[in-house]
């Protein structure tokens, strides 16, 4: 198999760093020199990385092509390059629909998927839409494939995946309060870090138990759980949350 990125940032870069600690067999894999930062470090690292600086190049000797760029350079570059009715494509563009996807390539084996950067240690949800057997042979070395089948239902999803930042900046307050509280601050982070993982695990494994359940189990009659839970609810934390969500999802379903 021989693929190749056209477009190097963080999300194609963990996907190729994925890729590498996992079994899946690859022969080579081009990469795009846009972001040469990433292409140096990648291309020094494994020998079967190239960079490429013709995205042409890149699409004429790879089986499988990823585009990785942003929705404005996607629409920018995608018109001039030219896409061989057999050349299998996996979108990691964010608001570029399927249908326009399909209509810029002149190629229907067209794929969107939404990977997140944990896929280089080979964690992490990969939705794909629509169920294509080219995209989950792939991603189902580097992660656990999700398949959907309306591309509507696809966008909730990337809706959720925008939870990232808001995560780690939990994760960056509770560090930093203890921090503050005179905790070394490489020992808070590892105990939020180990928290937190800990937490994600035990969900995951009850998650057939609803997470209203894990909700409840969590607290104890005017216990510390309920307090904090209490007080975030008071300051309408989830509702603004929720409506956060919203208001993405009406981004890039537009």
């Amino acid at each position: 198999m021989i693929l190749g990125f056209i477009g190097t940032g963080k999300i194609s870069s963990s996907i190729i760093l994925g890729i590498f600690k996992s079994k899946l067999k690859v022969r080579r894999i081009y990469i795009s020199s846009r972001n040469r930062s990433i292409a140096k470090k990648l291309d020094k690292k494994y020998g079967k990385i190239k960079v490429l600086n013709n995205n042409q190049d890149i699409i004429d000797k790879s089986s499988v092509v990823f585009l990785g760029v942003t929705p404005n350079i996607g629409n920018q570059i995608l018109p001039k390059l030219t896409f061989s009715k057999n050349k299998k494509i996996i979108s990691l563009i964010s608001t570029i629909k399927l249908d326009k996807l399909k209509k810029i390539t002149k190629n229907m084996n067209v794929v969107r998927a939404t990977p997140l950067p944990p896929i280089e240690i080979k964690k992490g949800p990969v939705i794909i839409y629509p169920p294509k057997k080219f995209a989950k042979n792939i991603f189902k070395h580097i992660g656990k494939v999700l398949e959907i089948r309306n591309e509507k239902l696809s966008y909730k999803f990337w809706s959720t995946a925008s939870l990232m930042a808001a995560y780690y900046e939990i994760l960056n307050t509770s560090s930093n309060w203890l921090a503050k509280k005179g905790i070394n601050k490489k020992l808070a982070d590892t105990y939020v870090a180990e928290l937190f993982l800990a937490l994600s695990q035990d969900a995951l494994n009850k998650s057939s138990q609803g997470y209203k359940k894990l909700v409840a189990d969590s607290q104890t009659p005017n216990g510390l759980n309920m307090q904090v839970l209490n007080e975030l609810k008071k300051g309408n934390f989830f509702s603004k949350f929720s409506k956060a969500l919203e208001n993405v999802n009406k981004r890039v379903s537009n």
